[in-house]
């Protein structure tokens, strides 16, 4: 209330009115009056308790913002938890990631080495199965040639036999192939 005063008297003090001539206590001095209506006007603000209901409020106004700050702080603190959770998380998920891509390299070269055996043993069999057909190629040419070389002498054979045999000794002959047949049959 003093401050109050001390601003009036202050702010009346260095007002024209003080400088002009004639009295200032007088109501046909406008200045005077101002300054009446001006310390009336405070008067009833001091009575109302104006001072006390604005500190009031400034008062639930501070608390207000301070309950909100405090709100933000643990929001942020709970902000700070989840994000922890969630790099945590993340941390796991990323080595889960790694293993499992190891994991896959892993079987990756093992099937690509089980590949390799299998194709070894698959180009063996066919070399295998290659070989058996060509021996069975070269005992079929063998045979056929054989054959061949038989029937020639044979009809070679013949054409002799003919051209020097008499019919006596082939009737010799064929006596003693089929004594020898009957033999080898009983």
């Amino acid at each position: 209330m003093r401050n109050v005063l001390a601003l009036v008297l202050t702010v009346g003090a260095a007002s024209p009115a003080f400088a002009a001539s004639g009295p200032f206590l007088s109501l046909s001095n406008t200045n005077f009056v101002v300054l009446l209506a001006f310390l009336l006007f405070i008067g009833i603000l001091l009575l109302v308790k104006v001072p006390s209901l604005l500190g009031d409020q400034l008062d639930k106004r501070a608390e207000g913002i301070q309950t909100e700050l405090d709100e933000a702080r643990a929001l942020r603190e709970e902000a700070q938890t989840i994000l922890a959770s969630y790099e945590r998380k993340q941390q796991e998920v990323k080595a889960q990631a790694d293993a499992i891509v190891a994991a896959a390299r892993d079987e990756a070269a093992l099937a690509a080495e089980q590949a390799k055996e299998d194709l070894k043993a698959s180009i063996a069999r066919r070399l295998a199965a290659a070989e058996d057909q060509i021996a069975s190629a070269e005992a079929s040419a063998v045979k056929a040639v054989r054959d061949q070389a038989i029937g020639v002498a044979i009809a070679a054979a013949d054409k002799v036999i003919a051209s020097q045999m008499t019919a006596t000794e082939a009737n010799k002959l064929i006596d003693a192939a089929i004594a020898d047949v009957d033999a080898k049959l009983h």
